[in-house]
C-alpha cells in the first residue's frame, strides 16, 4: 500500500473540528454552501481548490489566516509533476 504519499490525498482536521462542533457532514456542506459529497471527499483527504477551503473554514467559524492549521501546506514532494511514474511517458522508443 503506497497510498500515503499521494499528491491528492492528505491528512487534513476538517472532520475533527466538524465533530468537535458537534456538526453533521450535510450541516457543514449547507453552512459552507459546498456540496455534501466535497465535504465526503475533503474528510477523505482529497484535495480541493482554496475557495472550497475557505468556504469549508468560514462554516467552521474559522478564519482563512487558519487554513494551515486544517489543511496541511502542501510540501516540496507533492509539487513534483508524476512523481514515482518515472519511464511510463511511451513517447520516445529506444533505438533511434
Amino acid at each position: 500500500m503506497e497510498n500515503n504519499r499521494s499528491t491528492s490525498i492528505r491528512r487534513n482536521r476538517v472532520r475533527e473540528l466538524r465533530e468537535n462542533r458537534l456538526m453533521t457532514q450535510a450541516q457543514l456542506a449547507r453552512k459552507a454552501k459546498v456540496a455534501l459529497r466535497t465535504i465526503h471527499s475533503v474528510e477523505k483527504g482529497m484535495n480541493c481548490r482554496m475557495d472550497t477551503k475557505r468556504k469549508i473554514l468560514l462554516a467552521l467559524g474559522m478564519r482563512f489566516e487558519d487554513k494551515d492549521q486544517v489543511f496541511p501546506p502542501v510540501s516540496a514532494f507533492e509539487l513534483e509533476p508524476h512523481s514515482g511514474q518515472h519511464g511510463q511517458h511511451g513517447q520516445h522508443s529506444p533505438g533511434f
